[in-house]
C-alpha cells in the first residue's frame, strides 16, 4: 500500500468512528505499528489530524472566545432554547451549565415562572437580572474563562450540596462511539459531578456537534435522559446516537 493509500485510510477511519487506534490499523493492514505511528506523526505536523496516546484524533476546531461564540448557530440555539423550555415546570430546580446555548435557555424562562436555577457560570446567572420569581444559587470556585463556569474543588463542594430536578448539560461534541466531550479535563470533570447529583440531564446540541469528538470526555451518550435537536438535522446524521438508545428530542 502507497503512503498516501495509507494515510487516506487513516483519514477515512476518524472520520467514521471519531479516532484512529495505530495498533488496530497496524493489524488491519498488515504493517508495524511503527509505520503507522510514523504516518500519524507527519500527519499531525501537517495539521491533518491530533496525535494521542495509542493513536489519533480528528482536528477540532478552535473555539472562539465566549464572547464571539454568542452569534455562532444563533437561530439554531434560539430553537433548542425553546424546546428546553417545554420540559421545565414550575416550582422545579434546575442546573444550566455554561455555554451561548444554555444561555437562549435562561432568556425563554419566562419572569413570571417560580423556578430555582443553580448554576456555576456568572454569565448565566445575570441572565436573571429582572425575573424577581427566579431564586438563583450561583456556584463559586475558581473561573475557568473559556467557558466562563466555575470549576474546582469548591464548586464540587457547594454541587454535593444539590439534587437538580433537570440539568442542562453543555458539550462541544457529541457522538455515538466517543460520548459527550469537551475540551477541559476539570470542566468534564464538574459536568460529571452535575449529572450524578440531577434527577434528569439534557444535551442540548447545534448540529455541528454532532459526530465530533473533544478531548476529554464527559459520559457516554446512552447516560442521559435526552439529547434536544433542531428538527431541521439532517435524519442520517442521527443514525449513529439512534443505535445507542439514547431518547431524541426535536423541535
Amino acid at each position: 500500500m502507497l503512503t498516501t493509500q495509507r494515510r487516506q485510510h487513516i483519514l477515512d477511519v476518524l472520520k467514521r468512528d471519531g479516532r484512529a487506534i495505530a495498533g488496530d490499523l497496524a493489524r488491519e493492514l498488515g504493517l508495524s505499528e511503527d509505520t503507522i505511528r510514523r504516518d500519524m506523526r507527519d500527519m499531525a505536523a501537517a495539521g491533518l489530524l491530533r496525535r494521542v496516546h495509542g493513536g489519533a484524533l480528528p482536528i477540532t476546531p478552535e473555539l472562539p472566545e465566549f464572547s464571539s461564540r454568542r452569534s455562532v448557530a444563533s437561530s439554531e440555539k434560539a430553537k433548542l432554547g425553546a424546546l428546553a423550555l417545554s420540559l421545565i415546570k414550575p416550582g422545579q430546580t434546575i442546573f444550566l451549565d455554561g455555554g451561548t446555548t444554555t444561555a437562549e435557555i435562561a432568556r425563554r424562562i419566562p419572569r413570571d415562572m417560580a423556578i430555582t436555577v443553580a448554576t456555576h457560570s456568572p454569565t448565566i446567572a445575570a441572565e436573571f437580572e429582572h425575573h424577581d420569581k427566579v431564586e438563583v444559587i450561583l456556584i463559586g470556585g475558581r473561573l475557568y474563562r473559556h467557558s466562563m463556569v466555575s470549576v474546582g474543588v469548591e464548586a464540587a463542594s457547594t454541587i454535593d450540596r444539590l439534587r437538580p430536578d433537570i440539568f442542562f448539560l453543555g458539550v462541544t461534541a457529541i457522538h455515538a462511539v466517543h460520548g459527550l466531550t469537551t475540551g477541559d479535563y476539570e470542566e468534564a470533570a464538574i459536568k460529571r459531578r452535575i449529572m450524578e447529583r440531577s434527577r434528569e440531564t439534557f444535551v442540548p446540541v447545534t448540529d455541528d456537534k454532532i459526530g465530533a469528538v473533544s478531548p476529554c470526555l464527559i459520559a457516554p451518550v446512552e447516560t442521559v435522559t435526552g439529547v434536544l435537536i433542531d428538527a431541521a438535522t439532517p435524519v442520517e446524521r442521527l443514525d449513529g446516537l439512534k443505535e445507542t438508545g439514547v431518547r431524541l428530542i426535536s423541535g
